[in-house]
C-alpha cells in the first residue's frame, strides 16, 4: 500500500502531514521554496523549487512520478493539476478543488452565487480606483484581503477611512502569487468564529471533527481551541454548508472550512482543502485522530469508522519577535514543560522574522474542563518559551 507522495509546501502543517505518513510507510518528496524547511526536515527527499514556475513543476512531476500530489500552500500554479490528473497522479483533494481554494475569488463565488450559501457581502478590485469604489459599496468598517493568501498575510480591517490606502498597500503586496487583485468584505459582527474540519472519503460518508473555536490578531491564528461552544442548531447549519461545498469542489481529504457565528446566522467564510492552522489544537490529543492523520487516511482510502472527542484542549502559537536568517534557539521549553498537561511542538523553521510562527504549545484536559481554563494555560505554557535571533 506504500505510495510515493510529493508533497507541494513543507511548513509546520506539512511536516505534521509527513510524521503520519511516515507512521504509515509512505514515501514522500517534500518540495519548497527554500531548503530544510520544515517537512523537508522529515521527509524522504526533499526539492527546491518556484512552484509557481509551471515548467519547473512539470519536470519535478516527470522526475519523481509521484502516486499522489497534496498541496499545502496556496501559491502553485495549480492549473497544471489537471494535467497531472489525466496523466493518473492523484491530485488532493482534486484538482478542481485546489484551483478553486487557491483563490478566494473562484470559492467565493462558488459558495455565494452558485451554492447560495449565507456569506458577507464582497466585492472584487484590481486597480485603486476600483479599491475605493468597492469600499464605498461595501462600506466601512470592512475587511479587506488578498485574493490569494495564507494565514491572514496582506489582511486588514478597515476602521476609517484614514486606514484605506494602507489596507490596499498591504492587501497588493503581501499577498501570496501573482495575482494582484483583491476582495473588500462586509464586516460581520460576529459573536464567535469557527474552524469545521470536514473529511470526504472515497469510500465513506463525510465526517465532521467537533468545531474549533480560533483567535486572530494580524488576520494570523493566534490560539485555538477544542470543542468551540456552539449551538445545535448553528453546528447543524454549518455542516450543511460544508457539505454542499466540499461536494462541489469534489476529492478526498481533510477540508478546514471556516465560519462566522452571529447573533442572527452563521456565515460561510473561507475555506482550506488541507489540514488548517488552527487545527493544531488535534496535535494536544483532543480528537482519538489528529488533522493529519484523517487528512493521510482519507488520501489513501483507508477506513476512519469514527471521530471522537477524547479531550478538550486548546492551542497558543510561539511566536519570533526579530528577524534573522540564522538558525534561532530556543529558551523555557523546560518551564513550559513542567507544567500539566501541557506539550510544545518547535515547528524547526531555519529562520525568523517579526510575528513569524515558530511553534505551538499545547494544553489539555478532560472533555468537561474549561476551554477558557485550557486556553489560559495553553497561553501561559506560550509565553515561558522565547525564541532566540542570533
Amino acid at each position: 500500500m506504500q505510495k510515493k507522495i510529493l508533497l507541494l509546501g513543507s511548513g509546520e502543517l506539512g511536516k505534521e502531514f509527513v510524521i503520519a505518513a511516515k507512521r504509515l510507510g509512505q514515501y514522500v518528496i517534500a518540495a519548497d521554496s527554500y531548503d530544510n524547511a520544515p517537512a523537508q526536515q522529515v521527509a524522504d527527499e526533499r526539492v527546491v523549487i518556484d512552484m509557481l514556475d509551471g515548467a519547473a513543476l512539470d519536470a519535478v512531476v516527470a522526475k519523481h512520478k509521484p502516486d499522489i500530489i497534496v498541496p499545502e500552500i496556496e501559491a502553485i500554479r495549480t492549473e497544471r493539476f489537471y494535467d497531472y490528473e489525466k496523466q493518473g497522479v492523484q491530485v488532493v483533494p482534486s484538482a478542481r478543488a485546489a484551483n478553486f481554494t487557491m483563490n478566494r475569488k473562484a470559492i467565493r463565488d462558488l459558495a455565494a452565487k452558485e451554492l447560495g450559501l449565507r456569506t458577507a457581502k464582497y466585492a472584487y478590485a484590481k486597480t485603486k480606483p476600483e479599491f475605493d469604489a468597492a469600499i464605498a459599496e461595501i462600506g466601512i468598517p470592512c475587511v479587506v484581503k488578498p485574493l490569494m493568501s495564507s494565514s491572514g498575510k496582506g489582511q486588514s480591517t478597515v476602521k476609517s477611512a484614514a486606514e484605506i490606502d494602507k489596507a490596499w498597500e498591504a492587501a497588493t503586496t503581501k499577498g501570496r502569487g501573482d495575482i494582484i487583485e483583491v476582495i473588500v468584505e462586509e464586516f460581520i459582527a460576529f459573536e464567535s468564529e469557527i474552524t469545521l474540519l470536514t473529511i470526504t472519503q472515497k469510500n465513506g460518508q463525510t465526517l465532521f471533527c467537533p468545531p474549533i473555536g480560533h483567535r486572530q490578531e494580524r488576520g494570523d491564528y493566534m490560539e485555538s481551541w477544542q470543542p468551540a461552544a456552539i449551538s445545535v442548531t448553528q453546528l447543524r447549519d454549518a455542516q450543511g454548508m460544508a457539505m454542499a461545498v466540499t461536494n462541489a469542489l469534489t476529492g478526498y481529504g481533510i477540508w478546514g472550512v471556516e465560519f462566522f457565528l452571529a447573533r442572527d446566522a452563521v456565515y460561510f467564510s473561507e475555506l482550506s482543502p488541507r489540514p488548517h492552522d488552527t487545527g493544531m489544537v488535534t496535535l494536544a490529543g483532543t480528537t482519538n485522530l489528529s488533522e493529519f492523520e484523517l487528512h493521510l487516511r482519507a488520501i489513501l482510502g483507508l477506513p476512519i469508522p469514527e471521530i471522537s472527542l477524547i479531550h478538550a484542549g486548546a492551542s497558543a502559537v510561539i511566536l519570533a519577535d526579530a528577524e534573522s536568517v540564522n538558525e534561532p534557539q530556543y529558551i523555557g521549553v523546560e518551564d513550559a514543560l513542567a507544567m500539566q498537561r501541557v506539550d510544545v511542538r518547535i515547528f524547526g523553521k531555519p529562520s525568523t522574522r517579526k510575528y513569524r510562527r515558530m511553534g505551538v504549545a499545547l494544553a489539555y484536559g478532560s472533555v468537561s474542563t474549561s476551554t477558557d481554563e485550557l486556553r489560559s494555560r495553553a497561553n501561559d505554557a506560550a509565553s515561558k518559551i522565547k525564541v532566540i535571533c542570533t
